[in-house]
């Protein structure tokens, strides 16, 4: 009897693990094979393979021919005389210096008070005195006497400093009909048992790009700055999958 129990304890245990398993779904099936072993670096790929990549589509202007003029060795609708060695293709490297300082300060003050009273009734009509008391007895006087008092006072404030300097190098993955570049660069670092990632994409202009092909993200347009990271260190500051689902579910 008591082997009995220890097995059906065993496959009770077995199977309410399996349940787990299958609840918080195969991302905590991939962290428990992973226990004990440092995180895998991505893979390096191909950008534009990725299941959500998308090609930017912008306003151009219309495409201007070129032209060559006798005895002349400049061409219209060239961009440089001379050919240097900035990123101006597809698959091309140039590297962004990611230089970003934010600091807010705000703080709101909003004060309300509103305050009504309406009284409103009869108490005389005309031939009222004529008559004798029994009547006048049946006078309503105040018909409706309603007083309302608001009041709301309300206080808000943000402050917030964020400081972010590094550079990530990046690859060109499509030009523009008007010769703009739209780039994306990918980096991971894994110290211990912790991985930084930083990702950069947006459209640059190549006149932005600096002699040394380095542009600063400042000059990026729709830029698109990532930083975070995976591992042991962000996973105990998440909260568990539970509470965040009853955080999204709890009315109050």
């Amino acid at each position: 009897m008591l082997k009995s129990a220890n097995i059906n304890r065993i496959v009770l245990t077995g199977t309410l693990l399996a349940a787990a398993g299958l609840a918080s779904g195969c991302s905590s099936i991939d962290r428990l094979s992973q226990i004990g072993e440092r995180p895998k670096l991505t893979a390096i790929d191909n950008p534009t393979t990725q299941p959500g990549y998308k090609p930017v589509q912008m306003p151009m202007p219309k495409p201007e021919l070129a032209s060559y003029n006798a005895n002349s060795l400049w061409r219209n609708g060239s961009r440089a005389f001379f050919k240097d060695q900035r990123a101006a293709r597809v698959g091309d490297l140039l590297t962004v210096t990611v230089n970003f300082t934010d600091k807010a300060n705000i703080a709101n003050e909003t004060q309300r008070s509103r305050t009504n009273k309406e009284d409103s009734g009869i108490t005389d009509f005309i031939g009222s005195k004529v008559i004798k008391n029994p009547a006048t007895a049946v006078l309503p006087g105040r018909i409706l006497t309603a007083d309302s008092t608001a009041s709301s006072d309300g206080k808000g404030s943000v402050q917030r400093q964020e400081n972010l300097q590094t550079s990530v190098a990046a690859v060109v993955t499509q030009v523009l009909p008007n010769g703009n570049l739209v780039v994306e660069g990918k980096q991971e670092i894994r110290v211990n048992l912790e991985i930084r990632e930083l990702i950069v994409a947006g459209i640059v202009r190549p006149e932005d790009i600096q002699s040394d092909n380095t542009i600063d993200s400042s000059k990026i347009a729709q830029a698109r700055i990532s930083y975070g990271g995976r591992g042991q260190i962000s996973d105990v500051q998440q909260p568990r999958y539970g509470q965040q689902v009853m955080d999204v579910l709890l009315p109050f």
